[in-house]
């Protein structure tokens, strides 16, 4: 028999593996997970933009009178940016978009059609509910810092997407305020409503805040005829005869007449109901800590959190007492449908 030559069998062995190994390299690896992640992620992508989508918000414009509708993270956006500085921290904005997500998605599960609202709107764009302002009032505000906020701060509502605060399997009441004293306070000492998640807690942070300390100055006459008093020639204004357990004024007397420190702070304009005083001449100079009601979220408080490593979930549980970070499917989807 007739031996093969040496270059012959290597030339076949060659043209042998450039059939095989082009078969190997598209065969599918068993061990690979890249498909699934990838199937996952969309998954999820594809879910967000679901929640995204799925709920509408009606905003009556105070300004122009108008309604206008966006989808609800859209609208979250547009809170978080009017309500709380965009150079925050992110971890502090996270916890804003929480609470004015959790405030929005209450609001349409349980509003009253007796509402102070136009037909055909679900809420308004101001204190009375939430402040909002749409991307071109941003713009305007924001000038060319516009890009950075309004994206830092977009960044925060979607990495929050979805969520709310509960209690009890219920979207809680996330009031929130500028600035403590350095507690926040028990929202029966304010609002005489009890409500076992608004516990007073401490907040030094807030002591940071420029909004901390602030004066007001009022004539006799002024101060006498907004609280309906008279305080004679004396130096005594007037004694405080409670305090509550965030160290504000629960009750004062003044020349007979007794008031809550909520009366006093309303009547007189003031920045918060942790207050003092003194008479100089013809004026009465009041001194106070704080800017705001003091129940729930301190902001300021929330960024001093975020400032030494607190995440937004430390942030909302410090501040709302016994809460649940929860899915807004779980809680109002088949409700929030219906609005």
């Amino acid at each position: 028999m007739k031996q093969l030559k040496p270059a012959f069998v290597l030339a076949a062995i060659l043209l042998a593996l450039s059939f095989i190994i082009p078969a190997i390299l598209v065969l599918p690896s068993t061990n690979d997970k890249s498909d699934g992640a990838l199937a996952e992620q969309e998954e999820v992508q594809s879910k967000q933009m679901k929640n995204e989508s799925s709920t509408e918000v009606a905003v009556f414009r105070t300004n122009t009178k108008k309604i206008e509708k966006l989808p609800l993270e859209e609208y979250v956006i547009g809170v978080v940016a009017s309500e709380m500085p965009a150079e925050f921290e992110l971890e502090a904005l996270k916890a804003q978009a929480l609470a004015a997500r959790t405030y929005i998605v209450s609001h349409l599960i349980s509003s009253s059609d007796n509402e102070d609202i136009p037909e055909g709107a679900n809420i308004k764009d101001t204190v009375d509910h939430q402040v909002y302002k749409n991307k071109a009032e941003l713009k305007k505000q924001w000038g060319k810092d516009y890009d950075w906020k309004y994206k830092k701060v977009a960044d925060a509502v979607k990495a929050t997407a979805g969520q709310i605060l509960t209690y009890n399997e219920k979207p809680i009441t996330a009031s929130f305020f500028s600035t403590s004293n350095g507690y926040t306070e028990n929202a029966e000492d304010y609002w005489k409503n009890q409500i076992p998640y608004l516990k007073s807690v401490e907040s030094p942070w807030d002591s940071k805040s420029p909004k901390f300390n602030s004066q007001k100055v009022l004539t006799i006459s002024e101060f006498e005829n907004k609280l309906g008093v008279k305080i004679g020639n004396g130096k005594d204004i007037g004694t405080v005869t409670g305090r509550t357990p965030g160290k504000k004024v629960a009750t004062v007397n003044i020349n007979g007449k007794d008031f809550t420190g909520r009366e006093v702070r309303e009547k007189l304009d003031l920045r918060s109901t942790d207050f003092k005083w003194i008479r100089k001449g013809d004026s009465i100079i009041i001194s106070t800590k704080g800017f705001g009601h003091g129940v729930g979220m301190s902001q300021y408080g929330a960024n001093g959190m975020a400032q030494e490593g607190k995440k937004y979930k430390d942030i909302v549980t410090h501040y709302y007492q016994g809460i649940t970070i929860s899915d807004v499917e779980k809680i109002g989807n088949q409700k929030l449908a219906l609005k």
